[in-house]
């Protein structure tokens, strides 16, 4: 099984409208992280917006991923979903398209209990054509995979890893203790100012919305990580935590995916509509997310 490092960004979906792919925005983005340097490419996501796209869409959007990245680095396809037979159908479609493997956070709407959650992922397991990594998301999906529920989980065999974006350090560090019986399994963390700490413990990298934006930087971040340079770790990890400033723009969840996209629109990567029910940063909010990026372009 192959092993996740390095920085892997949660790719946005650019769309023109509530059904509609931005293909042209799709390549340039593509194009952008992987000429930035990134390891890998996570789609489908939160970041991504895929509980709100449709199945049509979602198929559409990983086969023209998967058509353009041509192997050049792995494509992790979510397939998280209400149905299990939806997943399962997902994940096969990402097989054939030539997707690397899938990845499945908690069911979400009904909360799972963990030896549901257990049977569940089992299933899935069974069933998916793909290596499985696992994808612990509780501000969204309300239910966490506990670390015993984890530990359980460690016996099957194509399970290859947990991406964890619960922002607990604490959780993570005891997460990163199945190494012992499971080394081959890529620990990635989510949150992007937490990535550099989460590889001095031990973690395998990031999966950072940030990277969609500046790969070079997440990427440099991740090496100066791996090398123990904390001089040159201080400098980036202070440039990240600037970029950070563009989350804070909004209220509400959806503004880390609208500051996102609101920033890849600024730079002329793709378009920053948002799949309904929500709109894009209106000229105020848009406004300032410029300003930050300006801010960091001046400073670099």
């Amino acid at each position: 099984m192959t092993k996740y490092q390095g920085i892997i960004p949660p790719l946005v979906t650019p769309l023109l409208d509530r059904d509609r792919i931005d293909v042209d925005g799709t390549k340039r983005l593509l194009n952008h992280v992987i000429q930035g340097g990134v390891h890998g490419i996570f789609i489908l996501g939160t970041t991504g917006e895929a509980p709100s796209l449709s199945y049509r869409l979602r198929r559409d959007f990983i086969q023209l991923v998967c058509n353009e990245v041509a192997k050049a680095v792995p494509i992790l396809v979510g397939i998280t979903d209400t149905s299990i037979v939806e997943s399962l159908d997902l994940a096969n479609f990402a097989c054939n398209a030539g997707a690397q493997a899938a990845v499945l956070t908690t069911p979400y709407y009904f909360p799972a209990g963990q030896t549901e959650l257990i049977q569940y992922v089992e299933s899935v397991v069974a069933e998916s054509p793909l290596p499985l990594m696992l994808y612990n998301m509780p501000s969204m999906t309300k239910v966490w995979f506990e670390v015993d529920t984890l530990s359980k989980l460690t016996s099957a065999s194509k399970i290859i890893g947990i991406k964890d974006s619960s922002g607990d350090l604490d959780y993570f560090q005891q997460v990163l203790k199945l190494k012992k019986c499971r080394p081959d399994w890529s620990m990635l963390i989510g949150p992007e100012h937490l990535t550099s700490q989460a590889v001095a413990f031990g973690g395998d990298g990031g999966v950072n919305g940030g990277a969609n934006i500046f790969p070079e930087l997440f990427v440099s971040m991740y090496e100066a990580a791996v090398a123990g340079d904390q001089e040159k770790l201080l400098v980036l990890n202070q440039r990240i935590e600037k970029l950070q400033q563009i989350y804070s723009v909004g209220k509400y969840a959806s503004r880390f995916i609208k500051a996102t996209k609101s920033s890849l629109s600024i730079i002329g990567i793709c378009s920053d509509h948002l799949a309904p029910p929500f709109n894009r940063f209106l000229q105020p909010e848009r406004d300032a997310v410029a300003k930050i990026l300006k801010c960091l372009e001046t400073t670099s």
